[in-house]
């Protein structure tokens, strides 16, 4: 199957299992993004792997990310959340233009290692 229709898979599904986990628009805490992205990663047996609060293009938004899969079929996902409230953004890290993006596959390696070494 095309990578690419794999991606489209995946995020959709993941956006269905997230209507009903998204906060009301508010000032978001780290406590809902945590609450909400262990809802949408449980939803399709993912892992978190970090998440962070940055700033991207002035606003601040909460990031997370994530495996789904394992071995040569892992995925890497990114999701964000702006800190002012709105819609969970979910997508494939490889798709993904946020600079955190790059980071996922880089820390699932580390991860790894520190697995295999212990």
């Amino acid at each position: 199957m095309d990578a690419q229709l794999d991606d489209e898979i995946l995020e959709n599904s993941l956006a269905e299992s997230l209507a009903d986990l998204v906060p009301d628009p508010k000032t978001v805490s780290e406590d809902e993004f945590v609450e909400v992205v262990g809802g949408a990663l449980e939803a399709v047996g993912g892992t978190l792997l970090f998440k962070m609060c940055v700033q991207n293009e002035g606003e601040g938004q909460h990031v997370a990310a994530a495996s789904v899969g394992d071995g040569g079929n892992r995925q890497f996902l990114l999701l964000t959340l702006p800190t002012g409230g709105g819609a969970l953004k979910v997508e494939t890290a490889s798709k993904s233009t946020n600079p955190v993006a790059g980071i996922a596959a880089a820390y699932a390696g580390l991860m790894d290692a520190f697995q295999a070494a212990a």
